[in-house]
């Protein structure tokens, strides 16, 4: 029980470090527009991220606790490992300013730990392969959907009056943004449902074919929305002004490119990154001004953090996993 106890811990903690770490994700575009301020923006989307429980079922939590690894060779060991290993990433990305995704560190550190403890055969690959995927698909949707947004939102404003066509988008920028939180709480806050299920199905306490209980639910959203409430403000930097630099009506087309994106993934139940995809939908509203007005020079380093985080995650969680072998921790 003391072990499980740890595990949860552990769990919550990296909820609480995932909505510190992508609160960037939810707020970026409302502060870098100056439609509300980084304090408003937070409770803003702390709220959002906590009430989307009340409309998404629990689709994308079922994928990662019976779809990525077979649950019953995960034990103790496998999911201490891969927690550490994603909070570690986490919190590096964080610090050197990388909108990196929380997601693929999870999956990546649950994946090496996995295979460390009871080898290839663990995984499901064709999951895992889905998920690889949307690496690419993922920013490359926001990114389009975006563009069409923009294109069509420019089209009905073309005869508008500027300052009166910022007024409105300022006002429909906190709609945009409080549905892209509800996504980022949907999709975001269930993978670490998924984990804690995990770990009760393989501690005894919880019947594999069984609902995720209640107190779970509760217990991960409310930890999301504390890690918003602190805020990520490196990575708000970098995404909100760094990237490009965005005007109202271009931060409310990425938003709610974001938010459906994650509506629709949330529903498939496919664990997708909150971070690639506002990125996408900030660089395809960029670029529909010109092409020029995305700082390409920027995301280059976030490209290579996309591309190296299942991988590092996955090796760092393979040593962690060797750690506390030798270490006879359990």
């Amino acid at each position: 029980m003391t072990i499980l106890i740890i595990v949860i811990g552990l769990a919550l903690l990296f909820d609480v470090i995932n909505g510190f770490h992508d609160a960037a994700n939810s707020i970026a575009t409302v502060v870098g527009t100056r439609v509300l301020s980084p304090r408003l923006a937070v409770l803003w989307a702390a709220f959002f991220n906590f009430i989307s429980y009340l409309i998404f079922k629990l689709h994308v939590a079922n994928t990662i606790a019976k779809g990525i690894v077979h649950p019953e060779i995960v034990t103790m060991q496998v999911l201490i490992a891969g927690l550490l290993a994603a909070i570690i990433w986490n919190l590096a990305t964080w610090f050197f300013a990388l909108p990196s995704s929380s997601s693929h560190t999870l999956i990546g550190g649950f994946v090496g730990a996995a295979i460390a403890g009871a080898g290839f055969s663990a995984v499901m690959y064709s999951a895992v392969l889905k998920i690889v995927l949307f690496i690419f698909l993922a920013p490359l949707i926001g990114m389009l959907v975006s563009t069409v947004i923009s294109i069509v939102v420019m089209w009905v404003c073309r005869n508008s009056n500027r300052g009166t066509v910022t007024r409105h988008f300022k006002k429909l920028q906190l709609v945009s943004a409080a549905a892209f939180s509800i996504g980022h709480g949907a999709n975001d806050a269930q993978k670490i449902m998924g984990i804690i299920a995990v770990a009760l199905i393989a501690s005894g306490e919880l019947d594999k074919n069984a609902e995720i209980p209640f107190w779970v639910v509760i217990s991960c959203h409310t930890a999301m929305g504390l890690g918003t409430l602190l805020g990520g403000w490196r990575i708000v930097k970098t995404m909100g002004s760094k990237i490009t630099h965005l005007k109202p009506f271009e931060g409310f087309s990425a938003e709610t490119s974001g938010a459906i994106t994650l509506f629709s993934t949330s529903i498939l139940g496919i664990p997708v990154s909150t971070t690639h995809t506002i990125t996408g939908a900030i660089i395809g509203v960029g670029a529909i001004r010109r092409f020029s007005a995305v700082r390409w020079g920027v995301t280059i380093p976030i490209l290579y953090a996309w591309i190296l985080t299942i991988p590092m995650t996955g090796l760092l969680a393979v040593l962690i996993h060797h750690i506390l072998t030798w270490t006879a921790f359990f």
